[in-house]
């Protein structure tokens, strides 16, 4: 006996869920729009460093303006804030690419000015800068009771690199011990490099071959080696 049918009822279909919409993300305050503060001209950007009433993002901002537009007069304002443990990093940062004379001139004064990290930071600006004039500041570092400051000093004489670097590092290298004498080590390797690049063949593959020695880190005295064997065999040596 066949059953009747019988009728299902269908549950009403749920109506699909709206997408929700995103929160509109809130305008920044007016002291923390970058995009104001990239604007500004040269001499706007240092009397914004030099106002106490600019916040320390507006002073970031200012500083990293300043690599790309300063010159000179941007300059002093900048030098100011190399001692502000906040600001230090950034005043550097607008130092560094800066072509003028004085910009170097602020980094060496900054060395007898700052202590521990942020001397470290300074000695790291001028190896970047490769300033010659601060080869003597730089060899007296060499000696810090802070061995990060002394190992910072012998990277930047490195990246200098010229014959008086060349000579402090060598006399760095019989003069200290541990650490600071292995990044003195280190530091040749780099003068060496420069020496070369400057035209002083002979002088350059002196310092590599003291560096290949048994009191010599490993590392360095295989890079040595190579660097030795790569000039040496040099299709543009003098012959």
């Amino acid at each position: 006996m066949s059953q009747p049918d019988v009728k299902r009822e269908t549950a009403p279909q749920a109506a699909a869920p709206k997408p929700a919409t995103a929160p509109r993300r809130p305008e920044p305050a007016p002291e923390y729009r970058a995009d104001q503060i990239l604007g500004l001209s040269a001499s706007q950007l240092a009397a914004l460093l030099e106002s106490p009433q600019a916040t320390v993002f507006q002073k970031a901002k200012a500083c990293q303006r300043l690599a790309a537009i300063g010159g000179k007069a941007a300059v002093p304002a900048l030098a100011g804030l190399l001692a502000d443990p906040q600001l230090s990093h950034y005043a550097r940062y607008g130092l560094e690419p800066n072509p003028d004379p004085a910009a170097g001139e602020a980094l060496r004064a900054a060395l007898k000015k700052v202590r521990g990290a942020l001397l470290v930071g300074v000695i790291n600006s001028i190896g970047a800068r490769r300033d010659p004039d601060a080869v003597d500041p730089l060899v007296r570092l060499l000696a810090s009771a802070d061995p990060e400051v002394a190992q910072a000093a012998a990277a930047a004489l490195g990246r200098i690199s010229g014959l008086r670097a060349a000579r402090a590092l060598e006399e760095g290298l019989r003069r200290f011990r541990g650490p600071v004498r292995n990044a003195i080590a280190a530091a040749l390797l780099v003068c060496a490099e420069g020496l070369i690049k400057q035209g002083e063949r002979e002088r350059g593959l002196a310092l590599y071959r003291a560096l290949i020695s048994p009191d010599v880190p490993k590392a360095v005295r295989l890079a040595a080696m190579h660097s030795a064997f790569v000039v040496e065999n040099s299709p543009a040596r003098p012959i």
